[in-house]
């Protein structure tokens, strides 16, 4: 994680600047003659940039060797324009801190006015010093290590509001990282009992209130999703549940998240293309439990209570069958056609569990779950965009103010009703999926949790499952568990703190 601070001068040897164009010509931003190292050498560093080729694309980045600072890079903006949005601040930060890596210090001189685009261009580089080396053996020692400490140079001072925002970034980046390494962690030592251990061991030193079911509580207790999915595997589920409650809180909020520490797809066997990456089929679980301990942190006056759904869905002679059938927590009877749709049986657990304390605790006023759920979303949206799907709109629109916060990509999707037919059981209350019918597969897995939902309380579905994992770096994002949903999470329950 770099640690972050400001200053109006540039002092390192290591200086980010950033790079556009248009119409062939290139622009430096910012105007490189208020930095007095580099006052007189405008034209000379043009004419060096386009004989190295550089366009200034987003997610371009162009170093070049100088005398003082020792190391200039250039990190593209795109199309040259008078300003530009925080999300190409918080990319084009992130994408110079990735190319950094092996570097101690650096200063990052770019384009800021305020304070939303100080706080956007500390967080991309917050987010960009990351990488994931726990599992190198021998050629551990040849690995670098990300940027250290970074300095974000503005005109701006150094204010309250300055280093709340410093302190913000930093706190983002520590629980994003998390959750990175938690979805790039192997299967083989990331079970559902060693996810329990890591978390409860962060929770408590945050103060915050752990519960941990097992497997023989969560079967006593009639939690027949999580049980269902994982009594086929030699690692037992679990449920665990953390809770922030903050003395003076405003509003309160649970996040239920899918736990899956790896899809096999049980007796709907995956392909072999696609189950490697399943080990990332617990993103949404990692997400609401770091967007929670981010959320304490910065000691948001909202109370939380965040759900991981935790199992691993394997094929042994234990395992759920097509065509058995189990009942979630509340009686709610399932036809499990599809083993393979495992994750809305533990969610739907989940979903109950949420709305029984939320009455126990007087009352909740939103509800969120977060699941890689469907490769249907993949084909709807895409690998960098992710699904929201509710029962109401104000929540929703409040949610989207949120993600317009932190710079994630979603986009609204619909219930229809009529796609709750595809449910329907001969058997059982109704069946999880129909392998025979997958038209509309995003939403009736939506249209299925909804009805663990009551129509009253405000409740958001979101489906990460394209872009929780990347096989390809851009931005602020490296290759692997990408951490989406945990700031704006964190936006939500800030913005939610500020309503009356």
């Amino acid at each position: 994680m770099a640690t972050l601070k400001t200053s109006s001068q540039t002092s390192s040897d290591v200086l980010v600047l950033g790079l556009s164009a248009k119409a062939g010509k290139l622009t430096i931003h910012p105007n490189i003659e208020h930095i007095p190292a580099l006052a007189r050498d405008t034209k000379k560093l043009l004419a060096i940039l386009n004989d190295l080729g550089a366009t200034g694309k987003v997610d371009e980045v162009t170093k070049v060797s100088f005398s003082a600072p020792r190391l200039i890079l250039f990190t593209g903006f795109g199309t040259t324009a008078v300003s530009y949005s925080h999300e190409t601040l918080r990319r084009a930060a992130g994408a110079a801190t990735r190319a950094l890596i092996g570097h101690g210090q650096a200063d990052f001189a770019l384009p800021i006015t305020n304070i939303e685009e100080f706080a956007a261009v500390a967080e991309g580089i917050a987010l960009g010093a990351y990488e994931f080396n726990e599992f190198r053996g021998s050629s551990k020692a040849e690995q670098k290590s990300p940027l250290k400490s970074a300095t974000v140079v503005s005109s701006l001072g150094s204010t309250a509001s300055i280093k709340t925002a410093l302190k913000r970034a930093e706190v983002l980046g520590q629980y994003v990282g998390i959750t990175r390494d938690l979805i790039n962690t192997p299967p083989s030592h990331l079970t559902p009992i060693t996810f329990t251990a890591q978390m409860k061991k962060i929770a408590l030193s945050l103060g915050i209130k752990v519960e941990v079911l097992n497997e023989v509580q969560l079967k006593a207790k009639g939690y027949g999703g999580i049980s269902s999915v994982g009594q086929g595997s030699a690692n037992p589920p679990r449920l665990l549940h953390i809770t922030y409650v903050p003395a003076k809180h405003k509003k309160r909020l649970a996040f239920v998240g899918k736990g899956i520490t790896f899809d096999s797809g049980g007796y709907n066997l995956k392909g072999v293309v696609g189950m490697s990456d399943m080990k990332s089929d617990m993103s949404g679980a990692a997400a609401v439990v770091a967007a929670t301990f981010a959320i304490a942190t910065l000691k948001l006056p909202v109370a939380i209570d965040a759900y991981a759904c935790l199992a691993e869905n394997m094929i042994s002679g234990e395992a759920t069958r097509p065509s058995d059938i189990i009942t979630i927590l509340g009686g709610t009877t399932i036809e499990v056609l599809n083993p393979d749709a495992e994750g809305r049986l533990v969610l739907a657990d989940g979903l109950v569990r949420a709305v029984q304390d939320g009455v126990r605790n007087g009352g909740l006023d939103g509800l969120v779950d977060v699941a890689t759920l469907t490769g249907a979303q993949v084909i709807a949206l895409g690998t960098r965009t992710s699904a929201v799907m509710t029962n109401n709109e104000e929540f929703r629109t409040l949610f989207l103010e949120a993600t317009g916060i932190s710079g994630e990509s979603f986009w609204p999707m619909p219930l229809p009703e009529d796609l709750k037919e595809v449910l329907q059981s001969a058997s059982a209350d109704m069946i999880n999926s129909n392998p025979a019918n997958r038209n509309g597969g995003m939403l009736v897995a939506g249209l299925f949790l909804k009805e663990f939902v009551p129509e009253s309380l405000p409740w958001l579905h979101l489906d990460i499952a394209g872009p929780a994992l990347t096989h390809e770096a851009h931005g602020y994002t490296p290759v692997g568990g990408t951490g989406v949903t945990v700031r704006s999470l964190v936006a939500l329950a800030e913005l939610a703190a500020s309503q009356n």
